[in-house]
């Protein structure tokens, strides 16, 4: 049974969902039943594998219901032979599956095109073993997390020193697992039902060069990879366009790829007339005025850049490589291109901002209306949540993002400029889910039915630091919130590796830091 934890028009437009359910569908030693919140095909009279897919930290706690209903033990250590084998994987258990890692026996960390097939052909090897030797057993390959077998050490004060093997012959530490290989994702089903109906969604690109210090989609996935255009993404678009007029590209980083040029003149041919493309988030410095004729020519209405801040330090501090100018170009490309909307994606409550640097941003968007007139703009804008893996992971949750997610709106709503904030309060609930380790675990459990509410969540730790004592009781909520840490603690996911070392993401963080802080409004002019 391969699971989402949201309904069926929501996973089925996962890309990450697809792939792995296409995998697991292709073989003939296995057969794959789909199961989403709101429906699932029939079930199995025994299932031996339950796995889910994760790429949001706040649907974690959903694991719990769909367990329930499928009448698994939701503790991993209350589970014997009779009961499947519970293994997650996706960005959030691959970042930090520590809160939830009570309730899987196997975590996949990283790509899967490789980790996926070795983990199977494991279990048919060991499949007649007692459940303690199976997992033993998937524990030695390269990018297998077994929870389990590993036991966290804390000092008496409760913090954390240290997550061990807790029996002979395990690994100390897991490392991710990287695809080097020359083709990357494309969608395997293509249905009207879909959130985006009838989409064949191509990844383009898997990580980003640009590694902005909070990014978890750059750091976590690096190195940066592309397919090649001949022999990689044409093939999977002509495939999907053999099925529907729709073609979603896809990637952190989409107009990076280094024969972006070419893809987008290979789909200005009159062949693709009525095909629809769309592209995901693109980088501001790469709009040209030929990007938006093509994208307009093939049925996109607008533009999404990520600026993170209208501030110029600011984005010097998140090594956001991009000058007000080119934010201004942007625009006006889009404009001249046929594009009727820009969507800016921008962020409050980082590391070192002030007030200043929002005014900054709010004067940008007002300057860019005045400068683009009858371009429609949208800013989403969220709280800054740490990640693991990324060099502002020693950074908390700030409290002063909530009222400038509010300054925001006074500035520009009234002027025509469409807000799209993310809750203040949620970001708080990610930081939690993303920083914390297995103390959380028992918290997850006692916040069900009433995890749709920040106060629910509230009162749920709190439930539980009041009946737990002694190390394994959770640290107070501001210290995994808001608090930044020191470089040398040790972190939740220390015996889990990433891309880059600790030592490096901290030199990352430092170099960072010493961005000055702004005396002023530093407000942008328009480009020319």
């Amino acid at each position: 049974m391969l699971a989402f934890p949201s309904t069926y028009t929501v996973g089925i437009t996962s890309l990450g969902y697809q792939v792995v359910w296409a995998s697991l569908a292709q073989r003939a030693d296995v057969d794959v039943r789909r199961l989403f919140t709101d429906q699932g095909d029939p079930a199995h009279r025994h299932c031996d594998l339950f796995g889910l897919s994760l790429s949001w930290e706040l649907d974690g706690p959903v694991l719990l219901d769909l367990l329930e209903q499928q009448r698994i033990p939701i503790w991993a250590a209350e589970r014997d032979d009779a009961d499947p084998i519970v293994f997650g994987g996706g960005p959030v258990l691959t970042a930090n599956p520590e809160p939830l890692a009570p309730f899987f026996d196997v975590v996949l960390l990283g790509d899967g095109e490789l980790l996926l097939p070795a983990f199977i052909d494991a279990l048919q090897q060991h499949r007649g073993a007692p459940r303690a030797e199976r997992l033993l057993q998937l524990a030695q390959l390269p990018g297998v997390y077994v929870p389990s077998l590993y036991a966290p050490r804390y000092s008496s004060d409760g913090q954390l020193l240290a997550v061990e093997p807790n029996q002979a012959g395990v690994p100390a530490t897991v490392a991710k697992q990287t695809w080097r290989g020359n083709t990357l994702s494309h969608s395997a089903v293509i249905t009207p039902e879909a959130a985006w109906p009838s989409i064949h969604m191509v990844e383009v690109a898997r990580s980003c060069p640009e590694l902005c210090r909070f990014c978890l989609a750059s750091y976590l996935t690096l190195p940066f990879r592309t397919p090649s255009l001949e022999d990689g993404l044409i093939p999977a678009v002509e495939k999907g366009l053999a099925a529907t007029q729709r073609l979603g590209l896809l990637g952190a980083s989409v107009t990076q790829h280094p024969q972006f040029a070419d893809l987008l003149a290979w789909l200005d041919q009159d062949r693709f007339e009525g095909t629809r493309v769309s592209v995901s988030s693109v980088r501001a410095a790469t709009v040209t005025a030929e990007l938006g004729r093509i994208l307009a020519k093939r049925g996109s209405k607008s533009l999404t850049i990520a600026i993170e801040s209208g501030s110029e330090r600011m984005r010097q501090v998140v090594n956001k490589k991009l000058s007000s100018e080119e934010i201004y170009s942007a625009a006006r490309y889009a404009k001249e291109g046929g594009l009727t909307g820009l969507k800016l994606y921008g962020m409050v409550g980082l590391p070192t901002e002030e007030d200043a640097d929002v005014e900054t941003t709010a004067a940008l968007l007002l300057d860019l209306k005045k400068a683009t007139p009858g371009l429609r703009l949208t800013l989403g804008v969220s709280s800054f949540v740490p990640k693991a893996h990324t060099p502002f992971q020693w950074q908390g949750v700030r409290p002063e993002a909530e009222k400038r997610l509010k300054l925001l709106a006074k500035r520009l709503k009234p002027k025509g400029i469409e807000l799209r904030p993310e809750s203040y309060g949620w970001s708080v609930i990610q930081a939690l889910l993303s920083r914390s380790d297995r103390r959380l675990a028992p918290v997850i459990a006692a916040a069900r039915g009433r995890h749709d509410s920040l106060g629910g969540w509230k009162q749920a730790y709190r439930g539980v630091r009041e009946q737990t004592s002694g190390p394994e009781t959770p640290p107070p909520w501001e210290g995994v919130i808001h608090a930044s840490w020191s470089p040398g603690r040790v972190l939740p996911w220390e015996h889990l590796e990433g891309p880059l070392p600790k030592a490096t993401l901290a030199q990352h963080q430092a170099g960072a830091l010493t961005q000055t802080p702004p005396c002023g409004p530093d407000r942008p002019s328009p480009g020319a």
